[in-house]
């Protein structure tokens, strides 16, 4: 069976094609720029796949729907494709961020699918009409070709309801569905199934902290291979400071900015996500820049780390105290995988947890599930790549069956 995953953006469309008997992955490609006057198209094509490696065009991609009218015509052209015709493929997933409490579960759509996940584009008011638009243009493409919507909340729709009420007037949430819902979910299963295969654990027997570390951030607490509890909230801007985004901050600091920076609404809500987190105190919101920038002797660069993996730290110790016996800290995303610097410095110090990393284990990239604790270390800790792809693809195959 050949899957199609799309996951489009507010100005991008990224897709992946994969073939769940052989389990490979055929294409995988991203659309960039979306309704500017010059966009980007890389794809490329696994070895014996295609003719060609690599595909890449800069043309106008006035909106979606050109946009995967092309991705369309090269998945499945005589010189670029990798399918002979876009009847091969069986069904498609699509990533969508918010199913509110309405879309608990991955879902076969239908018109009653579109109407709730256009409902809850006022919790997501960035992601979810971008989804919608990926969707509407991919029922119009594939006529008849199955297609599923995976949730980025479900993961966290275990939680119980002390750890995602608020605590404002009830009635909000009850109106208004303010609550805290989680992100990354499809991530946070991914490396949770994988690191209790890696442990020779059932899921419902494994306790985790698995840390999604990349431009945005999340943390889940995970008791019996259910989350319990997340960093992110309402909105992805909550939890620990990210790339760009603040993080969790006193909510008082708003109507303060408000008042005494005579700033609107959106301005405070563009500095909290566009303008903050790493960003906001050193400029730089690359980890390998702000590693470099250390290096060299700047204070603000060395600030922005010690905050980073000071907060990330503190929630380890919340989540540590309710998942129970842990079993392991999972590390994945772009700064979890890759920067064994970071992943070093949030390990140290966390003995009296149980908790000791091995700097030879630990030193480099980790392209596949590593583990990287010291042999005396209680709690096991491991990289595991993140396929947030895959899993969509497996939630569509699931759905499907």
């Amino acid at each position: 069976m050949k899957i199609f995953v799309i996951n489009s953006g507010s100005s991008s469309l990224k897709y992946q094609l994969l073939d769940m008997e052989s389990g490979s992955v055929m294409a995988t490609g991203l659309v960039e720029r979306i309704g500017e006057p010059t966009g980007k198209l890389t794809q490329k094509n696994w070895p014996g796949e295609a003719k060609q490696a690599e595909v890449e065009r800069e043309m106008p991609f006035p909106n979606h729907h050109a946009a995967m009218h092309t991705v369309v015509d090269l998945v499945a052209g005589q010189d670029t494709g990798v399918i002979a015709s876009t009847s091969e493929i069986d069904a498609i997933g699509h990533r969508v961020v918010q199913g509110g409490e309405t879309l608990f579960t991955s879902v076969l759509i239908d018109d009653d699918v579109v109407a709730k996940i256009r409902a809850n584009c006022p919790l997501s008011p960035l992601h979810n009409p971008a989804n919608l638009v990926g969707i509407e243009v991919a029922r119009e493409l594939f006529a008849g070709v199955p297609q599923v919507a995976v949730f980025d909340t479900e993961f966290h729709q275990t939680m119980p309801p002390h750890a995602f009420t608020y605590a404002i007037p009830y009635e909000l949430y009850t109106e208004l569905k303010i609550r805290r819902y989680g992100f990354h979910g499809t991530s946070h299963r991914y490396v949770t199934e994988q690191a209790a295969g890696l442990l020779g654990k059932s899921l419902n027997e494994v306790n985790l902290i698995t840390l999604h570390l990349g431009n945005g951030c999340s943390m889940a607490a995970v008791r019996g291979g259910k989350c319990i509890d997340t960093s992110m909230g309402l909105t992805p801007l909550s939890g620990v400071m990210m790339g760009t985004r603040s993080g969790d901050i006193d909510p008082a600091i708003l109507p303060f900015l408000m008042k005494e920076k005579k700033w609107s609404m959106e301005q405070v809500d563009a500095v909290l996500n566009k303008q903050s987190g790493l960003k906001g105190i050193c400029g730089m919101n690359d980890m390998r820049d702000i590693h470099a920038a250390v290096a060299k002797g700047d204070k603000r660069a060395a600030l922005a780390l010690d905050m980073f993996v000071y907060q990330i730290k503190k929630f380890i110790g919340a989540f540590y105290a309710v998942t129970g016996p842990l079993d392991a800290l999972v590390f994945t995303a772009g700064i979890g995988e890759n920067d064994d610097v970071t992943r070093s410095r949030i390990c140290a110090d966390l003995e009296h947890l149980g908790i000791q990393i091995d700097q030879k284990r630990n030193a480099g990239r980790k392209k596949s599930a590593t583990a990287v604790h010291a042999d005396q270390s209680k709690v096991s800790i491991l990289v595991i790549p993140t396929n947030e792809e895959l899993a969509i693809a497996r939630a569509t195959l699931g759905v499907l069956k």
